[in-house]
């Protein structure tokens, strides 16, 4: 028989470094789940990515063990590592702070496809070109 679900929890942490501290440690300790064994699986699971921030999704049970589901990290983080910025532009639309290509568009696309809500390439490259403009960087052909 399958499990009783009884939370989701929604989490973006650093690749490879995850600990019991906040926003880990409360998120998860509320539902009863076992922090350390998560914060090392997850550990051991994202240690190639390092550097990026890793979305997870945990499925907590009423027998207080869970399961989790690792995503793609956030466009807006490729996107800065593409074009190497620290932030976004405070003012998007008035001032650009750098400038992204279709073909680096692409390459993000490629790594997005699986969560983003796009069938082809294409589409997925429409949405984070709308995701780089909401961040001040100018889209390229």
């Amino acid at each position: 028989m399958a499990k009783k679900l009884i939370g989701i929890i929604k989490l973006q942490l650093p690749a490879g470094s995850a600990n019991p501290a906040p926003p880990v440690g409360p998120a998860l300790g509320q539902h009863g789940v076992n922090i350390m064994q998560f914060c090392k699986e997850y550990n051991e699971k994202t240690k190639e990515l390092s550097g990026n921030i890793v979305p997870v999704e945990i499925e907590v049970y009423a027998d207080r063990s869970f399961s989790f589901i690792l995503k793609s990290p956030p466009a807006s983080d490729l996107i800065k590592k593409a074009i190497k910025i620290k932030t976004a532009a405070a003012t998007p639309g008035v001032e650009n702070i750098g400038e992204i290509t279709k073909s680096q568009l692409e390459e993000i696309a490629k790594i997005k496809m699986e969560d983003l809500n796009a069938y082809d390439i294409e589409s997925a490259i429409k949405i984070l070109a709308g995701s780089a403009r909401s961040m001040g960087v100018v889209v390229k052909d």
